[in-house]
């Protein structure tokens, strides 16, 4: 990060365009939205001093950090569809399971913004994983422009080869002065696989770094060595925003650009990711924004959802909602927030939910959840209790990434002393759970069958009934069984559970061998 870069940060004296300017065309503002790819509340900026994310930080520093941003449902594809389109993952049909096809009817921001008048593009990681075809039946790039044809020499295996900030300045080279820019930042960064012990031989940390494990987990050298090559990937990321950032600043246009960096759900660990707990949807949201954000520095206490970005860019930007040809919006714009004023519209509580993630059980049904996070409580619903949550044990418990770990807690599983970190990372769960997340953010101690509790567990069951009900979910209307119909898009994994009974070994970059229960015989390879 430059000098000067860190003085421009210091702008207290900017002032605050009025919504009226801000809808003029010349005026309209540059959105960078930076995703992280499976990364949890880890930065400086949210307490924890042993990741260095210098550049996130100062971002907050100088901008909004949300305390309470949530992402609807905890898998990269049907997360990214509701950050692209403003709607919940039960609105969204088929997109809102994970690799699925994007139905032609929704319409993501990204395609509106370049129907406007904004230069448009990403680099990265996208909408993904899934297949998206336009009225034809032609390719359609949910994110409009591609830039990944510049690549670097990673400094690990589990980095991506894209050079994301060579990729970004040839998107910025290639786009007219007068023009305004939207542009996702995807990183592939955190996401799995990660060259084990990278942390430290590349990184230079050391096990006594790690300052946090959840109870879940067993405290082991080799689960430690996770966490630090999760946290070098993580550092990855910040770095290559920051490059990002120092670019604007060159250019002029930082004070112009709305920067926003977030993850599409929690690090890929055991009884996170895929899951619907409060490490698996609780997220890092920052915005900084020197002209439109009053009072900066702010910490924002406020719950939000990632579908309140579209409302948010399609106000910035000048467009109505009602005009974009978008699907209609859940989503509330978070122009109360940026501009430091009183709202009716400030929520008191986010919903979550899932339906199928990835495959692993007979006949590729999912594991249906909805939730709500209301004050300190977090209230869940399984809605088929009698499935493995993570998927059966036969089939490698596909809905959690293989990783060290996941194998650490499977190996332990028939250690009596150990075999409660299996139960609570793989085993089956009951049909209410009940969280008081302030005092319990491990989520661990289920209070829905507590006599002092009762009351709790039913208002906050009835008012998430009532909110999934005016929000159209199918499954208040009893036709929750249509997400399991839908296809899953990827022909390789499909049926994952029926090929592995059937004593085929199943390789893939996203299970390891060991994960599986059974002994497989064949051999097939999925890419």
């Amino acid at each position: 990060m430059t000098k000067n870069l860190a003085g421009l940060f210091f702008f207290g004296s900017a002032v605050l365009m009025s919504s009226t300017i801000l809808r003029a065309e010349s005026a309209r503002p540059n959105i960078l939205l930076c995703v992280a790819d499976d990364a949890g509340l880890h930065a400086g900026a949210y307490g924890t001093d042993w990741v260095s994310t210098p550049t996130m930080d100062r971002l907050a520093d100088h901008g909004l950090l949300f305390q309470r941003a949530y992402t609807p449902n905890s898998k990269c594809g049907p997360s990214r569809a509701c950050i692209l389109t403003g709607r919940n993952s039960w609105q969204l049909k088929e997109a809102g399971n994970h690799w699925a096809s994007f139905p032609l009817e929704f319409k993501s921001v990204a395609e509106v913004l370049n129907e406007n008048g904004y230069h448009v593009g990403y680099t990265g990681k996208g909408w993904l994983p899934g297949k998206a075809f336009d009225a034809n039946g032609k390719r359609r790039d949910i994110l409009v422009n591609q830039y990944t044809d510049l690549t670097l020499d990673p400094p690990t295996s589990g980095i991506h080869i894209v050079d994301y900030v060579a990729n970004f300045k040839t998107f910025l080279n290639d786009g007219q002065s007068e023009e305004p820019f939207f542009f996702w930042y995807g990183g592939w960064e955190p996401h799995r696989k990660y060259e084990f012990q990278s942390g430290r031989k590349v990184g230079g940390k050391s096990l006594e770094d790690v300052k946090w494990i959840p109870e879940f987990w067993p405290d082991t050298d080799v689960v430690r060595d996770d966490i630090l090559d999760y946290v070098f990937e993580l550092e990855y990321f910040d770095a290559r925003l920051g490059e990002m950032v120092d670019e604007l600043e060159a250019r002029g246009i930082l004070d112009h650009t709305i920067i926003i960096v977030t993850s599409d759900n929690g690090m890929p660990f055991p009884r996170v990711k895929g899951q619907t707990y409060e490490y698996s949807n609780h997220l890092p949201l920052i915005i900084y924004w020197p002209e439109g954000i009053r009072s900066a520095g702010r910490s924002v206490d406020e719950f939000v959802s990632l579908i309140d970005l579209v409302p948010t860019f399609l106000e910035v930007a000048g467009i109505e909602a009602d005009r974009s040809g978008m699907a209609s919006i859940t989503g509330r714009s978070l122009s109360p927030i940026l501009e430091n004023r009183p709202s009716e519209q400030v929520r008191d509580h986010v919903l979550l939910g899932k339906e199928r993630h990835d495959v692993g059980r007979p006949n590729n049904v999912g594991y249906p959840t909805r939730a709500i996070v209301e004050g300190d409580f977090l209230y869940i619903i399984n809605f088929e209790p009698g499935r493995w949550p993570v998927g059966n044990p036969e089939a490698g418990y596909a809905n959690t990434d293989g990783g060290a770990t996941k194998t650490e807690i499977l190996e332990g599983r028939t250690d009596p002393s150990l075999h409660h970190f299996w139960q609570w990372n793989f085993g089956k769960r009951p049909q209410e759970e009940l969280y008081q997340i302030s005092e319990d953010s491990d989520c661990l101690r289920n209070l829905a069958g507590y006599p002092e509790f009762v009351d709790k567990r039913n208002k906050l069951r009835l008012r998430l009934l009532q909110r999934l009900a005016e929000e159209g979910d199918p499954r208040m209307a009893g036709h929750g069984d249509i997400f399991d119909e839908y296809l899953y898009m990827d022909p390789k994994s499909t049926h994952l559970y029926e090929r592995t009974m059937e004593g085929v070994e199943v390789r893939s970059a996203w299970l390891s061998p060991s994960d599986f229960e059974a002994g497989p015989v064949g051999i097939e390879t999925l890419e």
